[in-house]
């Protein structure tokens, strides 16, 4: 034990656990079905940790907005810290609504809306909750656009927070629309688009799906003429979705990789076929590769040695709600991983005993303790581990083998071990652990691999709550300064 860590508080390390148990959680679960856990038992066990560390480390709980919390639990978070702040110093309020104003910059904008329509059912309008909305809405870079495709949603936050609408903004959200015409082209496209269906082509892609349903337009001659209004993100989701239902559509097949981030990326390769992913292995391999190196950026190739024990089993399949999402973080941290270490250093190894990560799919049994053996008789300065922590091949070998690593062949952590897991369990309130031996830390999207790999270092024990709050002060700052 090192001389600050004795000096820890028996007090300071239960909180060290708690926050750290609790960042876990809100970056790994989003309150959705998981293989193991039903959507009921993920919620109850969120709502449990939000409000007791909300309650107990009001300070911590903010600062995890800085952090790579997902936007569920980011929405959660802010939502409870302005319906909760009665008792809150002048000083930490301006504190929480820089993070808080910073946080809802980043979230999509339907999730935002999310936050404001919870505010505004709980009757919270206060001063500094309209004066968030007010900023909000006026760093918005086109509020027509933004009028037109969340109408409803726009115009009751800005009621909810007393905002004033001018012009033909606040004709458009609050009278009767369709009434007159408008000089704002967008806004006049919208009020068209309700008598003549070639108007429905300017406008929003969701908004547009709806008037071509009423205007009944067969779904191919909509989708190839509203191509150039999606998005890249609408564009994927359908490609998506109408794979997944095996029809055939007017859209362009092949997404725009290059756009893609890695986590993301890894899902789209993992929806396609296997044959259509053999037919592309070029394509599809340096695009995961590009987008791995744009993550690791100017860390990349400075891990040294690295080993990989990755999980393609089956319980990678995820659920209805999150379809795969397990092996695409494990085949995105693959991609990144290989980027991070020394060229020619890198040795991955997937629970199936396969090779090829691009024609990975869900299968088989969990035996992380052979791949434990084999990844440490490689010599690696660091060895990563991306698995649900179900080891059943045979139950509880990971453990042991980590176990006497840790205390009989490497006492000194010369490797540096991680255990990164993107599920979340309910029942424990945290990311099932493979061994007391090894840090674990939440990971839902790859891109995180290299700052959660930081942050599992406090799970050790070795560092306490005094270097934690250094960390987050450290990673707040930052999140504040880092451009628009």
């Amino acid at each position: 034990m090192t001389e600050q860590a004795a000096t820890e508080t028996f007090a300071d390390l239960i909180a060290c656990e708690d926050v750290l148990m609790f960042v876990t959680a809100a970056i790994t679960s989003t309150g959705q079905r998981e293989f193991h856990h039903g959507a009921a038992e993920q919620r109850l066990s969120l709502d449990f940790l939000h409000e007791y560390v909300r309650t107990n480390y009001r300070e911590l709980y903010a600062a995890a907005l800085a952090l790579g919390v997902n936007d569920h639990n980011a929405a959660t978070i802010i939502v409870g810290l302005l319906r909760h702040a009665a008792d809150v110093p002048p000083d930490r309020r301006r504190a929480e609504g820089a993070l808080i104003a910073r946080r809802l910059e980043r979230m999509p904008q339907h999730r935002v809306h999310g936050v404001f329509r919870a505010l505004r059912r709980a009757k919270v309008n206060n001063r500094r909750t309209r004066a968030i909305a007010r900023d909000w809405f006026a760093a918005r870079r086109d509020p027509a656009f933004d009028a037109v495709k969340y109408r409803a949603g726009v115009r009751d936050a800005m009621r909810h927070a007393h905002l004033k609408a001018d012009g033909e903004l606040g004709a458009f959200l609050f009278t009767r629309a369709t009434a007159g015409r408008f000089t704002t082209p967008l806004f006049e496209s919208w009020r068209r688009a309700h008598f003549a269906a070639d108007a429905l082509y300017d406008l929003p892609y969701t908004v547009a799906e709806g008037f071509a349903a009423e205007h009944g337009v067969p779904r191919g001659v909509f989708l190839q003429r509203i191509e150039p209004r999606m998005t890249r993100l609408e564009r994927l989701r359908l490609q998506e979705s109408t794979r997944a239902m095996k029809k055939v559509t007017a859209v362009n097949e092949h997404a725009d990789l290059a756009a893609m981030g890695l986590t993301r990326l890894a899902s789209y390769v993992l929806g396609l076929s296997l044959d259509d992913r053999a037919a592309r292995r070029a394509e599809l391999t340096g695009a995961l590769r590009a987008a791995a190196r744009r993550t690791a950026g100017a860390a990349a190739g400075t891990w040294g040695r690295v080993a990989a024990v990755l999980d393609d089993s089956h319980s990678t399949l995820g659920s209805g709600a999150k379809r795969r999402r397990p092996l695409a973080v494990a085949l995105g941290a693959h991609h990144l991983l290989e980027a991070l270490a020394a060229p020619g250093a890198y040795t991955p190894l997937w629970t199936s005993g396969r090779t090829d990560a691009l024609l990975l799919y869900p299968y088989g049994p969990t035996p992380l303790g052979e791949r434990v053996l084999d990844a440490l008789e490689t010599g690696p300065e660091q060895l990563v581990i991306v698995s649900d922590g179900f080891d059943n091949a045979p139950p509880g070998l990971a453990g042991e083998v980590l176990r006497v690593w840790r205390t009989r062949l490497d006492p000194g952590r010369a490797v540096a071990v991680t255990h990164l897991n993107p599920v979340y369990d309910a029942a424990d309130f945290d990311v099932r652990r493979l061994s007391p031996a090894v840090p674990t830390a939440g990971i839902r999207d790859a891109e995180d691999l290299a700052t959660l790999t930081g942050l599992a270092r406090f799970a050790e024990g070795r560092l306490g709550l005094a270097d934690l709050r250094a960390h987050l002060d450290e990673q707040v700052a930052r999140f504040l300064a880092a451009p628009r």
